[in-house]
């Protein structure tokens, strides 16, 4: 998967877009190349390395569809709602790399606050236990919440879930995942860390051709995914 215009104008987009195993990147490259950390809070400062062993631990399992040479670790600053600069992570496919960039670069311009943004071995792969936390993610090899049948994208590292509990979740069986996301059914007006259809996040994700769950029949406010599963 790849945006449809380009990742954020800038030598971290570059690199990335390399990492991203765009054609003429060798795979020395596409491991060893990393963007920039600036010393400054008060910028994106994103990093992009491969994944260490244990940041996949409960969350990589045998028969999973994407190797672990595929997936990435993104480091970024992000806005939190205390209105302070935190570093979070993020394990996503190579090819997420860049349309997640400059996703988070345009939130990060916006200043739109993420609760907290840890990998999710932190959890034990626990998708429940994450949501609760109000935790923004993106791989864990997992079925589909709700519906234990059907594998995730998460599972391939090609989705992403943004504030659960400001953006919740409502399975086929009509179940609010997280409970606390009940209180965020009703969409407007817009609270800090809700998604909505013009807002930045939507509007960055359309920009890299990623699709939102928040316009299905069964909302998933907090999900997108490269090809709309």
């Amino acid at each position: 998967m790849r945006p449809t215009r380009p990742a954020p104008a800038s030598l971290i987009a570059a690199l990335v877009l390399c990492a991203s195993a765009t054609p003429g990147c060798s795979p020395s490259q596409q491991t060893q190349l990393r963007a920039p950390v600036r010393a400054a809070a008060h910028v994106l400062a994103a990093e992009v390395t491969d994944v260490p062993a244990g940041k996949l631990a409960t969350t990589l399992r045998a028969g999973c569809p994407v190797p672990p040479e595929r997936l990435r670790l993104i480091r970024v600053n992000h806005w939190g709602f205390d209105g302070k600069v935190h570093r979070g992570e993020l394990i996503a496919h190579g090819d997420a790399v860049a349309p997640l960039l400059h996703v988070l670069e345009r939130a990060f311009g916006a200043r739109f606050p993420i609760r907290r943004m840890r990998v999710m071995a932190e959890y034990r792969g626990d998708d429940a236990a994450a949501m609760a936390a109000d935790n923004t993610s993106a791989f864990n090899c997992r079925p589909v919440t709700g519906d234990p049948g059907k594998l995730s994208r998460h599972a391939w590292g090609l989705a992403v879930d943004i504030n659960p509990v400001e953006n919740p979740y409502v399975d086929v069986r009509g179940k609010v995942h997280p409970t606390a996301g009940r209180a965020h059914l009703r969409r407007d007006p817009a609270r800090p860390g809700m998604i909505t259809e013009d807002g930045v996040v939507a509007t960055a994700f359309r920009e890299v051709g990623w699709h939102w769950g928040g316009t299905w029949s069964h909302p998933d406010y907090q999900h997108f995914s490269a090809d709309g599963g």
